[in-house]
C-alpha cells in the first residue's frame, strides 16, 4: 500500500522548483532596475566611441564573462555594428594581431581584475585603441585603464551559495544589449538592413520584400488594351504565368486576363475580340516594398496565384513586376 504522502511529493518538488525560479527572476529584476538607475553619461560616451569606429568592435572576457562577451559581439554584428570576439588567453599567443588601431575594445570582467586581460589592456594602451571597460569595481585595474568605464551595480547572485555567476552575467548581458540597441537607433538601422544580415531562418523569411522575389523586365507578361485576343493567347503561352496584364496607352495597368477569363468568354467569339473586352478590370496588385508574406496572404485570401507589382512609392500605375505564388513558396513563405 502506497504511503499517503506519495502523491504529495511531486507537488511539493514542483512548488519548491517554482520558488527557486521566482527567486532568480526577482533577483535579476532588482539588479536590472539598479543598472538603469546607475546609468550615466559614460554610457553615451561608449556609444559615441562604438559609433565612430572605422574598424570593428572587439569584445573580450574570460570565463562566464567571455560567454557573455561572445553574445554581445554577435548581437552587435547582427544589428549593424561590425564586431568580433577575441579570447583573452588566445590574444596573448598571437590573436592580438586581430586587433587594429581602427578598432575599439570592449572588455568584460565582473571584478575587473581578471589576469588574462592584462595583455589586451597593455596592447590597447600602447596603440591608443579606445578601451571600454565593463566591471563592478570602479577602482579595478580594468576600469582604471579604460577610456570609458561602465560601472555595474553591486548585485546578489541568485545561486543559493551566492557564488555561481547568475545575476552578474545577466546585468552584463542587458548592458550589452542596451549598447546594441542605442547604436541601432543612432544609425537608423532599418528592417531591410536587419533582413540583409539574417537571410536564413524565419527572421529572414519574414522580412523578404516583394521586390526580392518578383519577375521584372521582359518577364512581365503585358499587352495593350487594343491587342487582338489571338496575340493575347500567344503572350500567355510565352510567359507561362497563366495570365497577362493589360495596359493603356500610358502603360498603366488597367486589367488582367487569366485562364479563368478565357474560359468565361470561350463561347463569345473570343478570337474576334480585343484584350479590353475580355479582361478583368482593376486587378489586385501589390507594391514592390510590400512584405512578400503580405502578398502571399492576399493571394491566399483571394484564391489567386499571381499579382502584378507597382512601384514602391505607389504613385505610378505602371507595373514593374509580377509575383507568382510559387515564388513565395520557393522562398520558404507559408
Amino acid at each position: 500500500m502506497r504511503p499517503v504522502h506519495a502523491k504529495a511529493a511531486p507537488a511539493a518538488r514542483a512548488n519548491s522548483d517554482a520558488k527557486a525560479a521566482q527567486r532568480v527572476f526577482d533577483t535579476a529584476g532588482e539588479a536590472i532596475r539598479s543598472l538603469g538607475e546607475a546609468l550615466n553619461g559614460e554610457f553615451s560616451r561608449a556609444v559615441d566611441i562604438l559609433l565612430s569606429v572605422k574598424g570593428r568592435v572587439v569584445v573580450s572576457g574570460m570565463g562566464k564573462s567571455g560567454h557573455i562577451a561572445r553574445k554581445i559581439a554577435a548581437t552587435l554584428a547582427s544589428t549593424g555594428t561590425p564586431a568580433q570576439f577575441i579570447h583573452p588567453a588566445e590574444a596573448s599567443h598571437g590573436d592580438l594581431g586581430m586587433l587594429t588601431r581602427n578598432d575599439a575594445l570592449l572588455m568584460l570582467s565582473w571584478r575587473g581584475e581578471t589576469a588574462e586581460l592584462s595583455d589586451l589592456i597593455t596592447y590597447a594602451k600602447r596603440f591608443r585603441i579606445p578601451l571600454i571597460g565593463m566591471a563592478s569595481n570602479a577602482e579595478s585595474t580594468l576600469l582604471q585603464a579604460s577610456d570609458v568605464a561602465l560601472v555595474l551595480p553591486p548585485v546578489r547572485e541568485a545561486c543559493p551559495m551566492g557564488l555561481a555567476p547568475t545575476t552578474s552575467t545577466t546585468v552584463m548581458l542587458v548592458l550589452g544589449d542596451a549598447l546594441a540597441v542605442a547604436l541601432m537607433e543612432r544609425r537608423g538601422f532599418s528592417a531591410d538592413q536587419y533582413r540583409d544580415f539574417h537571410p536564413g531562418g524565419s527572421l529572414g523569411r519574414a522580412l523578404i520584400r516583394v521586390s526580392d522575389l518578383m519577375h521584372t523586365g521582359d518577364e512581365i507578361p503585358l499587352v495593350a488594351d487594343t491587342t487582338p485576343m489571338q496575340r493575347v493567347l500567344i503572350a500567355i503561352a510565352e510567359h507561362r504565368f497563366g495570365c497577362v496584364g493589360v495596359v493603356d496607352k500610358k502603360g498603366a495597368l488597367i486589367g488582367m486576363i487569366t485562364d479563368g477569363d478565357l474560359r468565361r468568354h470561350m463561347g463569345d467569339d473570343i478570337l474576334t475580340r480585343k484584350a479590353a473586352a475580355v479582361m478583368t478590370k482593376s486587378p489586385k496588385v501589390v507594391h514592390a516594398d510590400d512584405l512578400a508574406a503580405e502578398a502571399l496572404a492576399l493571394m491566399n485570401e483571394k484564391k489567386i496565384t499571381q499579382l502584378f507589382v507597382l512601384d514602391a512609392k505607389g504613385k505610378s500605375k505602371k507595373p514593374v513586376g509580377i509575383l507568382h505564388i510559387h515564388d513565395c513558396l520557393r522562398a520558404g513563405l507559408q
